[in-house]
């Protein structure tokens, strides 16, 4: 069985918010990228049990990309969104509500290609990304 690995971050915002940047593909197009040479020039959301997400992933210099997808497995609004990636890794975002903050957590399975510590630095930077942008909007 593959490791898990537990990224989070605190968002200055109230759930709503968070949620609404999280899941409306005119948000996750200014925010998913790991690093400032990498963008998400397409998201397309389903956001049901079910339903299918895909965004478009590519190096700025279009040198690289590739199509990070899934299947949503639990929808619970303002609170987890859990889905299957197709390659037997599952992924667990948990937005927990505090009095005028939201923390979010996601937790994943890893892939065996790249290092733990990579895949955690490279999904942390995302979630701090994404935490710059949800403040934005507040």
């Amino acid at each position: 069985m593959s490791p898990t690995i537990t990224v989070e971050t605190t968002v200055n915002a109230p759930v709503e918010t968070v949620w609404a940047a999280w899941t409306e593909p005119e948000h996750i197009v200014k925010w998913n990228a790991a690093s400032d040479d990498w963008h998400t020039p397409s998201a397309q959301n389903d956001l049901r049990v079910g339903g299918k997400f895909r965004c478009r992933m590519e190096a700025k210099d279009k040198s690289m990309g590739f199509d990070f997808e899934g299947e949503y497995t639990e929808i619970i609004p303002h609170q987890k969104i859990a889905y299957s990636m197709g390659d037997d890794r599952n992924v667990v975002v948990e937005f927990v509500a505090e009095s005028s903050s939201t923390t979010v957590r996601e937790t994943f399975t890893a892939e065996p290609t790249h290092s733990l510590e990579d895949q955690r630095a490279g999904w942390q930077s995302i979630l701090e990304n994404f935490r710059r942008h949800a403040e934005s909007l507040n």
